[in-house]
């Protein structure tokens, strides 16, 4: 059994959840955990639920712009792919930081609903006028991320590439 890893999502600045998570791999460049739905209570976004019982195989890139979450329920039901853009992750002893970037992509578990989220509140953030590179940097992921799951192979393709390899697209 491993050590249990923190998992930290800051946003503007500040800690927006803070949960326990175990190791699953870490190829050096990208680092996966699972957690169980960290948040109190049942979250319905309209098109998915997220609810206690839930299991989340999160994987972080150390070189790349976003994070993607396998979403199960707790008898293993696929659930779909929730992908955060954030900065790149920063590993430290025990714990990951990321930092959100607001935009977000919902693929279903069938790939036939792919979404689009939080657009609206990137653009209120302001990091295209703070940081144009970094918000340069987010769009790309995010159109990145969707093209790969508007793939055949979607992105269990690019998770299962990331494996073998290491790498895979920005």
């Amino acid at each position: 059994m491993t050590d249990p890893l923190t998992v930290a999502l800051v946003k503007a600045g500040r800690t927006k959840i803070r949960y326990a998570a175990e190791l699953v791999a870490d190829t050096g460049d990208r680092i996966s955990v699972r957690a169980p739905w960290a948040a109190a209570g049942t979250r319905d976004f309209g098109f998915v639920r997220f609810e206690p019982g839930d299991v989340f195989t999160e994987h972080f890139w150390r070189g790349r712009w976003y994070a993607i979450k396998e979403v199960r329920t707790g008898d293993g039901h696929l659930k779909g792919w929730y992908c955060d853009v954030t900065r790149p992750a920063v590993v430290g002893e025990g714990e990951i930081v990321v930092e959100d970037l607001d935009l977000d992509l919902w693929v279903s578990a069938d790939g036939s609903d792919i979404l689009r989220l939080d657009e609206d509140e990137f653009a209120a953030s302001g990091l295209a006028e703070r940081d144009p590179e970094a918000a340069a940097q987010a769009v790309r992921a995010l159109d990145a991320l969707e093209a790969q799951a508007r793939t055949p192979a979607g992105l269990p393709g690019l998770l299962a590439w990331a494996v073998s390899s290491g790498s895979g697209p920005a």
